[in-house]
């Protein structure tokens, strides 16, 4: 059964308070003084001010275009972290590019939190699906099974037949990795008579969790729940045993704000994500995921008491994670910039019940969809299905990626 993986989650809202009133203002003036990027957005801010919500609603935002690492950009790694970089134990790339750091002291992005809370712990043996290359997500759940005190297969991405042969012959217990990969590994240990019927957890993230492809992990056994984070804060929030939202994670404030104005909506509407991580080697105050979602009311079954949210409900801009990985305008610019003969290009992102699709339109006189397929790969980080449009019959609406999946 799951459990608590400290006292911090069933809080009091008076407890809870009376540590935000205590933890803002000492972030804020740790930011202030030792990260360029706070020192110039919040110069004229006073720290002893922002001891609340309300107070916190006041600052500006810092959004993930801001990290954008372009040729000619004023903001680099080294004016967000709160530290000279040459201490920082690991340098990531994400799409973009963006770069983070991180570090190997304990669980430093806090997704211990969400393995405990679904059950895995000491005696299990995690088979780590995420990327570790470039990307920190691989890093990210090695170092919450380490917190958790369970082994790790640092498997990766890819390479299937192997997955499913080393889940099988390691009796691997818990799996972590995007929602749809494990269906993909079990399906190959089934054609290949492999028996991994020992696995009995699943930790996804990186992507929805479909309620048919959650069905089908629980027809076997296997406890299936989900977590978010982004490679900038870290965790944010996790689904416990009662599937009933996702509870915050203890280490950052959630705020869910009008898309492009950064003020909080009702509770139960729709917004942008907005976190404030509450961590001294990269503060992050205020920052804008471009993920949608809602808070809802009340507490979870499960004895948590930190607020709840409904989960994605889709991007606040036209970014959409992939398999993944994020597709944004800005990588679908630099497609139409490679290729002179292209007029314009459009991204659909849709699921058929088990995984992502991606088909990329182009419009060119050019009739060989082959001629574009190497540098999608190379500028997007995913295979995708190349149609030749004809100039001007995509539709004129101002998209360049369009997410037609279903959330359920």
């Amino acid at each position: 059964m799951s459990y608590h993986l400290d006292a911090l989650e069933t809080r009091s809202s008076e407890e809870r308070a009376t540590a935000l009133a205590r933890d803002l203002p000492r972030l804020i003036a740790h930011a202030k003084k030792n990260s360029a990027h706070y020192q110039n957005i919040l110069a004229d801010i006073d720290a002893h001010s922002i001891s609340d919500a309300q107070a916190l609603a006041t600052l500006p935002i810092t959004r993930k275009s801001d990290l954008l690492q372009e040729t000619g950009s004023k903001l680099r790694l080294a004016d967000m972290v709160a530290k000279p970089l040459a201490q920082s134990d690991l340098i990531f790339q994400s799409p973009g590019p963006i770069y983070e750091i991180g570090m190997r002291n304990g669980d430093w992005w806090r997704f211990g939190r969400a393995l405990a809370a679904l059950g895995i712990g000491k005696g299990d043996i995690v088979q780590n699906c995420f990327s570790y290359h470039f990307t920190p997500a691989g890093m990210m759940f090695d170092s919450a099974a380490k917190a958790v005190g369970a082994v790790v297969v640092p498997a990766g991405g890819g390479q299937t037949e192997l997955q499913a042969s080393a889940m099988s012959q390691l009796r691997v217990t818990a799996y972590a990795g995007t929602p749809d990969y494990l269906k993909t590994i079990l399906e190959k240990a089934d054609e290949l008579g492999l028996d991994c019927s020992s696995l009995r957890f699943a930790i996804a993230s990186a992507g929805p969790l479909f309620p048919a492809l959650r069905d089908y992990y629980e027809g076997r056994g296997i406890r299936c729940r989900q977590t978010y984070g982004t490679a900038d804060v870290g965790h944010i929030a996790y689904e416990a045993d009662a599937i009933d939202g996702l509870i915050l994670d203890e280490g950052v404030f959630v705020e869910i704000v009008r898309p492009g104005s950064g003020l909080p909506v009702k509770e139960g509407e729709i917004g942008e994500v907005v976190v404030t991580c509450f961590n001294d080697d990269m503060p992050m105050i205020r920052f804008a995921t471009g993920d949608l979602s809602a808070f809802m009311s009340g507490e979870s079954s499960c004895g948590r008491t930190n607020r709840r949210i409904v989960g994605w409900r889709g991007r606040a801009d036209q970014a959409a994670k992939v398999k993944g990985m994020f597709i944004r305008p800005e990588q679908v610019a630099v497609l139409t910039e490679r290729f002179p003969e292209i007029e314009r290009a459009r991204v659909t992102v849709s699921h058929d019940g088990s995984n992502d699709q991606m088909l990329v339109q182009i419009e060119t006189e050019n009739k060989d969809p082959s001629s574009y397929e190497e540098a999608v790969r190379d500028i997007m980080k995913l295979r995708a299905t190349i149609e030749i449009v004809a100039p001007d019959n995509l539709p004129n609406d101002g998209k360049v990626i369009d997410d037609i999946r279903e959330i359920g």
